[in-house]
């Protein structure tokens, strides 16, 4: 993580946008295979103290979700060598926030594919709202929150990845997304760092 520079965020601009922070993901997936190197616990522990510092400012909190569909796949769902087998159900729960964050955000928007824009009215949101930076935490970082951060990025858009509030299936992926991929497409800052930014301000 970078601490080459003093980060300046100014919560009235600024959206705190939580990705698949649901049921499925974290207690699902999560519990048939391990979330490295962040637990599950402590990632949402400090998405909870983000979220709560900036809307206490007067910043934006999104919780972004994602709708798998009846039959388990992503729709439209192009073949991929590795992907979720066809007719897998789908837990009941599988959108449902996580218990510790469902007080936390201020609008939910539900996605069909791995990105948090395509097919969504999460960019409308955001531009009406005057939001120009994006603070991104979440579960997985290589697929969905690095899928956001991608879309965030073609669209202009400022971005800190809190990098010890967002964890994956894989830990090694994780590094390998926070040192290799998002340092092109904003900053990678921890939750003090953020924290402190907005004290500064």
């Amino acid at each position: 993580m970078s601490t080459e520079d003093a980060l300046a965020i100014d919560p009235k601009t600024t959206a705190l946008v939580l990705v698949d922070f649901q049921r499925g993901v974290v207690e699902g997936m999560g519990g048939a295979t391990a979330l490295g190197p962040h637990t599950a616990e402590d990632a949402v522990g400090r998405a909870r103290r983000t979220a709560t510092a900036l809307r206490e400012l007067g910043g934006l909190v999104v919780m972004v979700r994602g709708s798998m569909g009846l039959s388990g796949v992503p729709f439209p769902a192009p073949r991929t060598d590795a992907g979720v087998p066809a007719g897998v159900p789908v837990p009941p729960h599988w959108a449902e926030i996580v218990p510790r964050l469902t007080d936390c955000a201020d609008h939910v928007v539900t996605k069909h594919q791995w990105g948090s824009f395509y097919g969504t009215d999460l960019e409308v949101l955001l531009r009406r709202n005057g939001v120009t930076t994006l603070l991104l935490a979440g579960v997985a970082t290589n697929l969905g929150v690095e899928s956001a951060a991608r879309e965030a990025y073609d669209r202009g858009f400022e971005q800190v990845l809190i990098e010890d509030a967002t964890t994956a299936f894989d830990a090694a992926a994780h590094r390998d997304s926070v040192s290799r991929v998002m340092p092109l497409l904003g900053r990678v800052r921890s939750t003090e760092q953020v924290l402190a930014a907005f004290a500064r301000h």
